[in-house]
C-alpha cells in the first residue's frame, strides 16, 4: 500500500499533471477557517448535543432492562416483573425512534445550511476572481472543487463533529455504567484503548495521502471531460477521439489506483480494529466468567456487562475511524482553501468614485502591460485617444496586442505602467462595476447562454421590458428570424447557441449590446467566423449599434474598419502608425499596403500582410 501511494504521489508531481495538488494545511487551521460558516446554524447545535446525550441514555436503559429480565424473570422464572418491563421497553423504543428522527432531521438541516452558505460563498468568490485566474486554471477542476470538495468539508466540520460528540457522550454514559457494574472488569476492558488510537494514528496518515490523490485526480477527470466535451466538434473533426479517451482513461486509472489504495488501507484497518476489540472482549469474558463461577457476579450482570462492552468499543472504534474520515475530508478542505486564498489581480481601490453616465472618451496613455508569468511585453508604450462618438479601429497581425487592449478597457487587467482613462479619469480610480457598466461588448467568440432568446437579449440589461427586448432585436435585424421560430422569443437556443447559425448568434449578441445602451462599445472581431455574405449583412446592425457611441473596433476585416474615424496599427504590442484612414493611405505605410491588397481583391485578413 505504501509503495502504491508513493508511486501515485510521484506521478502527481510531474510537470505535465493536469491538475496540481493543493498545499497541505493543518487540521486545526482547516477547522478555524471554516467554522465561521456555521454561524447561522450554531443555535441548533445545542439540540443536537441534547439528542446525543439522550440517545445513549435510552440505549443504556434498554440494556439495563435486559439485566432485570435475566436476573428477575428468567433465572427465578417469575413472570410478574415482565408486566411492567414490557410497556417500559416499548416506551424506550418509541422514545429512541423519536430522538433518532429529530437528530437526523436537525443534523441534516444544519449540514445543508452550512453547505448552502459555503458553496454560495465559494462560487461568489470565484466569480469575483480576475480573468487571469480562469486563463491559468482548468475549468473542470474549479467545478470539481465548487461541487464535490465543498460537500467533503461539511463532513469534516459538522457531520464529523456531531458524530464525535455523539461518540464521546456515548462513551461517557457506558463507561460510567460499566464502572458502576464492575470497576475491575472495566479497567481490563480499557487496556486495549491505546491500541485503538495507535492503529488509527498510523492508518490516518496513509488515508489522507490517498484522499489527496483521489481528490486531485477527480479534479483532473472533470477538467479533461469539460475540455474534451466542450470542444467535441474539434475532437471529432480531427479524429482525436481515441487520444481524448486515453487522456481521460489515464486520469481515471490514477483515481482508480488512489481509491483502491484507500480501500486497501481501510480493508486492513477494519480487521486490525476488530482483532483488538475481540481480544479485549475475550479478556473481559474470561475474567467475568471466573467471577461468575466465584459467585461475585450474576448471570444478568455478566451478560449486560458484555453487551455494554460492545457499546463501549463502538464509540472508541467510531472515534478512531472518525480520525481517518477527518484526514480524508481535510484533503478536500485543502483544495477549497487554496481556491479561497486566490485573490483577484484587479481590485477596487478604497474610496473608488462612482462614474455616473460616462460621455465615452477613451484614452490609453503610455500603457505598458505583460501577462502574469510572462517575460515579454504584450503592450509597449501604447497611446491613443478616442473622443465621444468616434470610432477607433485597432488593426494588426494576430498577437499584436489588439485583444489585450480590449481586456484593459474592460479592466480585466491593470496596466503595469501608464493609465487607461474614461472621460479623463484613470479606471483604477472608478468603481469596477461602473467601469464595466459603461462598456457594451460584442466578442469574437459569440457567447450565448442556454436559455430562451429573450433571456439572452435581456442579459445585457436584466430590467429590460418586453418592448425594449423587441426594439433591440429589430435594431439588430434579429426580430424576423426570431419570429420564425416556433416559440418566438421563448425559443430555447441550446447550450452555447448550438441551435442557431453563426449569423443568428452574432445578431443576438448585437441585440444584447444594443439593449445595454452603454456609451462605449467594444467590438472584438465581430465578423470572424462568418461567411462574406453574412458578414456584410451584419454590418447594418453593427452600424446602428455604433451610432452615437464611442467605438473601439478590433478586426482583420476591412469591412468593419472602413467606418473608423481613426485607425491604430499595432505590431508586437507597439503602435507603428495611427491616423485617419485617408492619412494612413497617403503615408504608404503598413496600413496602405493592407488597403491596396484588399482593393485588388487580395486576402482581406490584415494579419497576413507583411509590414
Amino acid at each position: 500500500m505504501v509503495r502504491v501511494l508513493r508511486r501515485l504521489l510521484a506521478v502527481s508531481d510531474v510537470s505535465d499533471a493536469v491538475v496540481g495538488a493543493a498545499p497541505a494545511v493543518p487540521l486545526r487551521q482547516v477547522f478555524r477557517r471554516f467554522w465561521p460558516y456555521t454561524r447561522g446554524g450554531r443555535r441548533w447545535l445545542v439540540p443536537i448535543a441534547v439528542f446525543s446525550l439522550l440517545g445513549p441514555a435510552v440505549d443504556a436503559a434498554e440494556i439495563w432492562l435486559f439485566k432485570i429480565v435475566v436476573d428477575d424473570v428468567l433465572v427465578p422464572r417469575d413472570l410478574r416483573p415482565f408486566l411492567w418491563i414490557t410497556p417500559v421497553y416499548l416506551g424506550l423504543v418509541v422514545c429512541s425512534g423519536i430522538l433518532g428522527f429529530a437528530d437526523d432531521v436537525t443534523s441534516t438541516w444544519v449540514g445543508e445550511r452550512f453547505l448552502l452558505s459555503l458553496r454560495s460563498d465559494v462560487f461568489r468568490h470565484v466569480q469575483g476572481l480576475s480573468l487571469g485566474f480562469f486563463e491559468r486554471r482548468r475549468l473542470g477542476d474549479v467545478l470539481s472543487r465548487v461541487t464535490g470538495d465543498v460537500d467533503a468539508v461539511e463532513t469534516f466540520l459538522l457531520s464529523g463533529v456531531a458524530d464525535a460528540l455523539y461518540y464521546v457522550v456515548r462513551l461517557g454514559v457506558f463507561l460510567g455504567l460499566l464502572f458502576y457494574l464492575r470497576w475491575d472488569l472495566t479497567l481490563l476492558a480499557l487496556v486495549i484503548v491505546p491500541l485503538f488510537w495507535g492503529a488509527a494514528r498510523h492508518f490516518s496518515r496513509l488515508v489522507k495521502q490517498a484522499a489527496r490523490e483521489r481528490r486531485r485526480r477527480s479534479g483532473s477527470i472533470s477538467a479533461v471531460a469539460e475540455e474534451s466535451l466542450g470542444n467535441v466538434a474539434l475532437v471529432q473533426a480531427y479524429n482525436r477521439q481515441q487520444w481524448e479517451e486515453r487522456r481521460f482513461e489515464r486520469e481515471s486509472v490514477g483515481r482508480f489506483q488512489a481509491v483502491m489504495a484507500s480501500a486497501r488501507i481501510r480493508a486492513v484497518y477494519g480487521p486490525v480494529v476488530e482483532l483488538i476489540e475481540v481480544s479485549g472482549g475475550l479478556a473481559v469474558m474470561a475474567l467475568g466468567t471466573w467471577k461468575l463461577a466465584q459467585g461475585q457476579l450474576t448471570l444478568g450482570g455478566l451478560l449486560v456487562f458484555l453487551a455494554m462492552i460492545g457499546r463501549l468499543y463502538g464509540p472508541v472504534r467510531g472515534l478512531s475511524r472518525l480520525g481517518t474520515s477527518f484526514y480524508a475530508a481535510s484533503a478536500s478542505a485543502e483544495r477549497i482553501i487554496e481556491l479561497l486564498d486566490q485573490r483577484p489581480q484587479v481590485v477596487e481601490a478604497p474610496g473608488a468614485r462612482r462614474a455616473g453616465r460616462a460621455r465615452g472618451a477613451v484614452e490609453f496613455d503610455g500603457v505598458w502591460f505583460r501577462y502574469p508569468g510572462t517575460a515579454s511585453w504584450a503592450l509597449s508604450d501604447v497611446s491613443f485617444r478616442v473622443a465621444p462618438g468616434q470610432t477607433l479601429a485597432l488593426v494588426g497581425a494576430s498577437g499584436a496586442g489588439k485583444s489585450t487592449v480590449a481586456k484593459l478597457q474592460l479592466r480585466f487587467y491593470d496596466p503595469d505602467r501608464g493609465a487607461v482613462r474614461l472621460d479623463g479619469t484613470d479606471l483604477r480610480e472608478l468603481r469596477l462595476a461602473d467601469v464595466r457598466e459603461s462598456v457594451a461588448v460584442v466578442l469574437q467568440e459569440t457567447l450565448v447562454f442556454h436559455g430562451t432568446v429573450r433571456d439572452n437579449i435581456a442579459y445585457g440589461r436584466p430590467d429590460a421590458t418586453e418592448a425594449d427586448i423587441v426594439a433591440a432585436a429589430r435594431a439588430a435585424d434579429a426580430h424576423e428570424f426570431i419570429e420564425r421560430f416556433p416559440e418566438g422569443y421563448d425559443t430555447m437556443v441550446g447550450q452555447r447557441g448550438r441551435t442557431l447559425s453563426g449569423g443568428q448568434c452574432q445578431r443576438l449578441a448585437i441585440a444584447r449590446a444594443m439593449i445595454r445602451d452603454a456609451p462605449v462599445l467594444l467590438l472584438d472581431e465581430p465578423t470572424t467566423g462568418l461567411d462574406a455574405g453574412t458578414g456584410r449583412r451584419i454590418m447594418g446592425p453593427l452600424r446602428r449599434l455604433m451610432a452615437g457611441r464611442t467605438t473601439v473596433v478590433i478586426s482583420h476585416n476591412l469591412l468593419t474598419v472602413r467606418d473608423a474615424t481613426r485607425i491604430v496599427v499595432l505590431d508586437h504590442g507597439r503602435v507603428v502608425e495611427q491616423g485617419t484612414p485617408e492619412e494612413l493611405v497617403e503615408r504608404d505605410g503598413p496600413y496602405a499596403r493592407l488597403h491596396r491588397l484588399n482593393a485588388m481583391g487580395g486576402h482581406p485578413g490584415l494579419g497576413t500582410v507583411p509590414s
